[in-house]
């Protein structure tokens, strides 16, 4: 499928960005003394060097780890330049809130159209057409993983998309209180309504989540078998479970993404019938490492396994720093791609007490 040449144009100016000259303009940016964040300039008075000398990415490190529990109360309008007019206006998004309460990010104009085509350009790359009927069955609300579809593939890709109602925290609610029936039970009751639509209506596509798409294996296999493709966007994905993705749809496109609310990626690559499946981050805003766990500024080798390190150099976020829940595996991909990619993520804290649920 060839890619709109407006999307191709926006995910080629991000590749061909030097990630330094990048990293010191994000940077200068978000500590500018008259048009920074309140957040960056406050801490900025905490710092023993200043932000404004830093001229590479990997000084970066100089920042400690970013603490993300403070995503869960602070106002997120503290982060955003105030280069951006004020008053803010827009959606605020919240992550899944699977170790706490949730945390919360501003999302500007320019931040939603840059990961919309990123996105959109691998939906293309996949092979997924356009002027299709899509099925999203996943979270809404406050969720940016629901946001996607309702934007790029309506508004870009000529797109009529159904949609379901459910709440993932009331999953993960029953799983963190041994309460596995009721949490099966929900499950299965978001995936009747989706199934509901997808007997009713013509539905080409379908976009979810690797735990909802075990349900749809286990209780609609005829169905899948009838869809175009099916993409998802999570965190986790075994090589048997991308295995038996592909057979229900009968070998057609499945695209998977890593990622949450601050780190997307939106360049999968699947090797070895899913031995490898490797995740390219949306350079120059996103980039990971994988980071030894008992010194996180040390990136491990090529093919070694890690801790995922996370860095949101956005022109209106910045996130240094932030170490995932997740292992992975370092990966350099064979393609001309200007940064590393992980591959392989699962989880680093104990599923019990961080439990994903319908992610």
């Amino acid at each position: 499928m060839t890619v709109p040449q407006d999307v191709d144009a926006v995910v080629q100016e991000c590749l061909a960005q030097d990630l330094d000259a990048w990293t010191r303009r994000i940077v200068r940016r978000h500590f500018d003394p008259d048009t920074g964040s309140r957040y960056w300039l406050r801490k900025a008075a905490e710092l023993p060097f200043d932000p404004r000398d830093i001229t590479r990415h990997d000084e970066l490190l100089a920042f400690d780890p970013f603490p993300i529990d403070e995503l869960r109360s602070m106002d997120p309008a503290d982060l955003v330049p105030m280069a951006v007019p004020r008053p803010l206006t827009g959606r605020v998004f919240e992550s899944g809130g699977t170790t706490g309460t949730p945390c919360r990010v501003y999302y500007t104009e320019t931040m939603l159209r840059v990961r919309g085509a990123w996105r959109l350009w691998a939906i293309c790359r996949g092979g997924f057409q356009p002027d299709r009927n899509w099925l999203q069955a996943m979270p809404s609300g406050p969720h940016l993983i629901g946001h996607n579809g309702w934007d790029y593939l309506t508004s870009r890709y000529g797109a009529r998309v159904y949609g379901i109602d459910f709440d993932p925290r009331w999953v993960k609610r029953q799983l963190r209180g041994g309460r596995l029936r009721e949490a099966q039970e929900y499950s299965d009751h978001v995936v009747d309504q989706a199934i509901d639509l997808m007997s009713t209506q013509p539905i080409d596509y379908l976009a979810t989540t690797p735990a909802l798409m075990k349900v749809f294996v286990r209780r609609a296999p005829e169905l899948l078998a009838k869809v175009g493709g099916v993409v998802m966007s999570g965190t986790h994905t075994t090589p048997a479970m991308w295995r038996s993705f592909k057979k229900s749809v009968d070998d057609r496109p499945v695209t998977i993404m890593y990622g949450n609310t601050f780190g997307p990626t939106s360049l999968p690559l699947v090797q070895d019938d899913g031995d490898l499946m490797a995740h390219l981050p949306n350079y120059p805003q996103i980039t990971m490492a994988v980071v030894d766990r008992q010194d996180w500024r040390r990136t491990v080798e090529v093919g070694e396994s890690g801790q995922v390190r996370l860095t949101v150099l956005q022109e209106d976020l910045l996130l240094p720093n932030v170490l995932e829940r997740d292992l992975a595996i370092r990966y350099r991909p064979d393609l001309d791609w200007p940064c590393d990619g992980v591959a392989n993520v699962r989880p680093l804290l104990d599923v019990r007490a961080a439990p994903e649920g319908i992610y």
